[in-house]
């Protein structure tokens, strides 16, 4: 007994109402799949993971191939087709699957009336995964599983021989132009289907149908049934270069074509590395960043102002909107710019913030700077929060908040970074004198 109602029934006769559809032998296939939508994949894994014989599935895919099916034939049940062998000897292959009895077929009206999006699919000749899986739920099984597809054939195979698998292969290839193929197979012709469709829905209660689109539930559950995500792109070697702006139609008022042609060569440059990124690390590892202030990004945008970018008014013209835009100065923004480089947010965090240093956290940094030079080595400093200001030098230690210290030097009477962070004081201090030398 297969899953299905006993109620259901092979295709022997015809169902009343029901009528029956043929289609024109289809031509040879070469060099494509037999199926290109997932409701057809489906169909041709319920064939080659319940035929005993895999040889005889190849030898019924070579057919199909080279265009040996003759005409199909599709009514409630059953599928037909004249098959010539390798010998061109014709010979009639059937295929049949149980119909669906008249409860579940109430049942799957009622679950696609439930919802607009399911009756649009089907208009469209598509078979929405969400629809397939509630009726599966409900018990209504439209896509044949192990075993569902049976084959009868003149040649004498008491299973799938290669004349019923063409003919499994042809089908494929009708359900991906038409998936009313499959519920007529399953017992239901388009014209009845949609008349007791629209019969339901008009004597359904008025209901506000979902948001466009799928839960992330229904998605996780059609997990199985969908097609596998393609393969990973290749990382190209270099980003992508915008499309030049600079032509003879002056740009509307209030757009700057400097500025547009910038964000798109930085937005090309975040996605390069985004991408690196992902095909770097494993499946699941990896935190998301803290989303940049405003201000923030205008200076990670100002880091990025340069970049094969070789016309100097086009490029002042955006570093004065990103200043403007982030409420510094051009010189602020060239100092905070300077940070950004040696840290990113981190850096720029140090240099712009003065931060308290308490508790636990100044017993560390104390003992940090005990540990860092031998009493004869070691310099005087001044504290003040989270700055400490070598008495007599140039030079300064900012202590971050992971922890780790910043080299700075006093340029023109403002203190400036000097270098990248380090795990211990002694060794930024150094980077700091050195960048004075």
């Amino acid at each position: 007994m297969n899953r299905h109602d006993s109620a259901g029934r092979r295709g022997e006769g015809r169902v009343e109402g029901i009528e029956e559809r043929t289609f024109t032998a289809l031509p040879p296939s070469h060099g494509t799949g037999f199926a290109q939508t997932w409701w057809g994949r489906a169909w041709l894994t319920a064939l080659e993971d319940g035929a005993m014989d895999g040889e005889q599935v190849k030898a019924g895919r070579r057919l199909a191939r080279a265009g040996s099916v003759g005409a199909v034939t599709v009514r409630p049940g059953r599928v037909t087709a004249v098959v010539r062998g390798r010998d061109r000897t014709p010979h009639r292959a059937d295929v049949l699957l149980d119909t669906l009895s008249d409860a579940q077929w109430d049942r799957f009206l009622d679950l696609t009336v439930e919802r607009a999006a399911h009756m649009a699919a089907l208009l469209d000749r598509e078979m929405p995964p969400h629809l397939v899986e509630d009726a599966d739920a409900a018990g209504v099984h439209l896509l044949p599983g192990l075993g569902d597809l049976e084959a009868e054939c003149d040649c004498g195979a008491w299973d799938h021989c290669g004349h019923t698998a063409a003919v499994c292969y042809q089908v494929a290839r009708l359900l991906d132009q038409d998936p009313f193929v499959l519920l007529l197979l399953r017992g239901r012709a388009e014209r009845v289907l949609l008349d007791n469709l629209q019969a339901r829905s008009a004597a359904a209660p008025a209901a506000v149908d979902r948001a466009e689109g799928v839960d992330a539930a229904e998605a996780y559950a059609a997990g199985d049934i969908l097609p596998a995500l393609p393969a990973a792109p290749v990382l190209p070697p270099e980003p992508g270069v915008p499309p030049a702006l600079d032509t003879d139609t002056p740009p509307p008022p209030g757009v700057e074509p400097a500025a547009l042609e910038f964000l798109a060569a930085q937005a090309a440059a975040g996605a390069y590395r985004l991408l690196a990124q992902a095909l770097r690390e494993q499946p699941g590892r990896g935190a998301e960043a803290e989303p940049l202030s405003i201000g923030q990004d205008a200076v990670r945008l100002a880091a990025g102002v340069g970049d094969g970018r070789p016309d100097a008014q086009q490029l002042a013209a955006v570093t004065v909107r990103l200043a403007s835009g982030s409420g510094r100065s051009r010189e602020q923004l060239a100092s905070a710019v300077r940070a950004w480089r040696h840290g990113g947010p981190a850096a720029l965090a140090v240099f712009e913030e003065e931060r308290a240093v308490e508790g636990d956290a100044l017993a560390r940094a104390r003992a940090a700077l005990a540990a860092a030079w031998e009493d004869d080595e070691r310099p005087v400093l001044r504290a003040r929060a989270n700055r400490w200001t070598v008495v007599g030098e140039a030079c300064q230690l900012r202590l971050g908040p992971d922890g780790r210290w910043w080299p700075y030097r006093k340029e023109s009477g403002r203190w400036m970074p000097a270098g990248d962070s380090a795990h211990d004081p002694a060794t930024a201090l150094a980077t700091a004198r050195a960048d004075g030398e």
